[in-house]
């Protein structure tokens, strides 16, 4: 009974975050933007996981991390090593990369393909390993 009532607690912090963008932005989510609420929503509570930690607050990082959980299983099945690897190949060849200063347009492509199912900040360092930086 416990678990449920913390179950549809989180289930409610994700409507609710997913609703307040909406109406901040005064816009309809589309199904990337969803996944990019549920990415924040994540980073956030690890960063608060790890703080927790830290000052020995285990009730509360419990918590959290309970929270990390019933968010990803919102998201879609992370990408493989290799998945990714081919992502980032196939990327810079559609745009013609060829340095570092191209990674934005790299970076763009792959969000598209890699929203919710790859941490954002690893795939930029290994786009940038790819361009020797």
């Amino acid at each position: 009974r416990a678990k449920d009532k913390q179950r549809l607690g989180a289930i409610r912090l994700i409507l609710a975050a997913i609703k307040q963008r909406e109406v901040d932005e005064r816009i309809e989510l589309s199904d990337v933007q969803t996944l990019a609420v549920l990415e924040k929503m994540i980073k956030q509570r690890r960063e608060s996981l790890v703080q927790y930690q830290n000052a020995g607050r285990e009730d509360l990082a419990a918590q959290e991390s309970f929270e990390i959980e019933m968010i990803q299983a919102y998201l879609p099945a992370p990408l493989s090593e290799a998945d990714l690897d081919v992502a980032i190949s196939q990327a810079i060849a559609a745009t013609g990369a060829q340095s570092v200063r191209d990674m934005g347009k790299v970076m763009a492509l792959i969000k598209e393909q890699a929203q919710g199912r790859a941490d954002m900040t690893v795939v930029s360092a290994r786009v940038k390993a790819r361009f020797g930086g």
